[in-house]
Protein backbone atom coordinates (compact mmCIF):
# COMPACT_ATOMS: atom_id res chain seq x y z
CA UNK A 1 0.00 0.00 0.00
CA UNK A 2 1.33 3.27 -1.19
CA UNK A 3 1.62 6.18 1.59
CA UNK A 4 2.10 9.96 1.49
CA UNK A 5 3.79 11.22 4.25
CA UNK A 6 2.99 14.99 4.36
CA UNK A 7 4.42 17.69 6.72
CA UNK A 8 4.80 21.45 7.11
CA UNK A 9 1.44 22.61 8.20
CA UNK A 10 0.77 24.95 11.31
CA UNK A 11 -0.13 28.06 12.45
CA UNK A 12 1.20 30.92 10.79
CA UNK A 13 -0.07 35.00 10.74
CA UNK A 14 -1.72 37.03 7.93
CA UNK A 15 1.31 37.28 4.84
CA UNK A 16 2.80 34.64 6.20
CA UNK A 17 4.08 32.02 4.63
CA UNK A 18 4.94 27.73 4.98
CA UNK A 19 6.45 24.87 3.15
CA UNK A 20 3.92 21.48 2.90
CA UNK A 21 6.06 18.65 1.49
CA UNK A 22 4.90 14.84 0.38
CA UNK A 23 7.36 11.82 0.07
CA UNK A 24 5.65 9.00 -0.78
CA UNK A 25 6.50 5.52 0.02
CA UNK A 26 7.64 4.91 -3.73
CA UNK A 27 9.32 6.95 -6.81
CA UNK A 28 7.18 9.99 -7.18
CA UNK A 29 8.06 8.42 -10.85
CA UNK A 30 5.62 5.65 -10.35
CA UNK A 31 2.50 8.95 -10.23
CA UNK A 32 1.51 11.60 -13.07
CA UNK A 33 0.26 13.73 -11.32
CA UNK A 34 0.80 14.28 -7.66
CA UNK A 35 -0.95 17.84 -6.20
CA UNK A 36 -2.94 19.48 -3.36
CA UNK A 37 -5.91 19.57 -2.48
CA UNK A 38 -7.68 21.21 0.42
CA UNK A 39 -10.63 21.06 2.63
CA UNK A 40 -12.13 23.12 5.05
CA UNK A 41 -15.25 23.33 7.76
CA UNK A 42 -18.56 22.87 5.61
CA UNK A 43 -16.68 23.54 2.44
CA UNK A 44 -16.39 21.06 -0.45
CA UNK A 45 -12.37 19.35 -1.17
CA UNK A 46 -11.15 21.48 -3.62
CA UNK A 47 -8.23 21.43 -5.90
CA UNK A 48 -5.34 23.96 -4.98
CA UNK A 49 -2.28 22.78 -7.33
CA UNK A 50 -1.40 20.01 -9.16
CA UNK A 51 1.82 18.80 -11.01
CA UNK A 52 2.49 16.55 -14.01
CA UNK A 53 5.29 14.91 -14.64
CA UNK A 54 5.79 17.07 -18.04
CA UNK A 55 3.66 19.73 -18.53
CA UNK A 56 1.76 22.89 -17.17
CA UNK A 57 1.17 22.67 -13.43
CA UNK A 58 -2.41 23.82 -12.38
CA UNK A 59 -2.84 26.44 -9.84
CA UNK A 60 -7.00 27.21 -8.43
CA UNK A 61 -7.70 31.06 -9.13
CA UNK A 62 -7.64 31.60 -5.52
CA UNK A 63 -4.17 30.91 -4.96
CA UNK A 64 -2.12 31.99 -8.22
CA UNK A 65 0.74 33.68 -7.31
CA UNK A 66 0.97 33.00 -4.38
CA UNK A 67 1.30 29.28 -4.23
CA UNK A 68 4.07 26.79 -6.22
CA UNK A 69 4.13 23.53 -6.29
CA UNK A 70 7.37 21.59 -7.14
CA UNK A 71 8.69 18.32 -7.56
CA UNK A 72 12.30 17.21 -6.02
CA UNK A 73 13.00 14.19 -7.70
CA UNK A 74 16.45 13.55 -5.61
CA UNK A 75 14.41 14.43 -2.48
CA UNK A 76 11.03 12.14 -3.65
CA UNK A 77 9.15 14.96 -2.53
CA UNK A 78 7.04 17.24 -3.71
CA UNK A 79 6.40 20.69 -2.17
CA UNK A 80 3.30 23.29 -2.04
CA UNK A 81 4.85 26.70 -1.32
CA UNK A 82 2.89 28.99 0.42
CA UNK A 83 3.20 32.63 0.49
CA UNK A 84 0.90 35.99 1.29
CA UNK A 85 -1.34 33.11 2.85
CA UNK A 86 -4.73 34.66 4.01
CA UNK A 87 -7.27 33.61 6.47
CA UNK A 88 -9.39 32.22 3.72
CA UNK A 89 -6.15 29.55 2.60
CA UNK A 90 -7.16 27.75 6.46
CA UNK A 91 -7.67 24.17 6.01
CA UNK A 92 -6.69 21.03 5.74
CA UNK A 93 -4.43 20.16 3.29
CA UNK A 94 -3.84 17.03 1.34
CA UNK A 95 -0.98 15.68 -1.10
CA UNK A 96 -2.72 12.89 -3.79
CA UNK A 97 -0.53 10.59 -6.07
CA UNK A 98 -1.97 9.35 -9.35
CA UNK A 99 -0.94 5.94 -10.73
CA UNK A 100 -1.23 5.77 -14.32
CA UNK A 101 -4.15 3.91 -14.94
CA UNK A 102 -4.38 2.87 -11.75
CA UNK A 103 -5.40 4.20 -8.25
CA UNK A 104 -5.43 7.43 -6.35
CA UNK A 105 -3.50 7.36 -3.09
CA UNK A 106 -3.90 10.42 -0.51
CA UNK A 107 -2.18 11.81 2.23
CA UNK A 108 -3.15 11.63 6.25
CA UNK A 109 -3.41 15.55 5.61
CA UNK A 110 -2.20 18.23 7.81
CA UNK A 111 -3.67 21.59 9.47
CA UNK A 112 -2.92 25.11 7.56
CA UNK A 113 -4.04 27.88 10.15
CA UNK A 114 -3.76 31.52 9.06
CA UNK A 115 -5.01 33.51 11.99
CA UNK A 116 -3.41 36.27 13.78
Amino acid sequence: QVQLVESGGGLVQPGGSLRLSCAPSESIFSFDPMGWYRQSPGKQRELVARSPRIGSRYYAESVRGRFTISRDNARNTVYLQMNSLKPEDTAVYYCYASRPGGSDYWGQGTQVTVSS
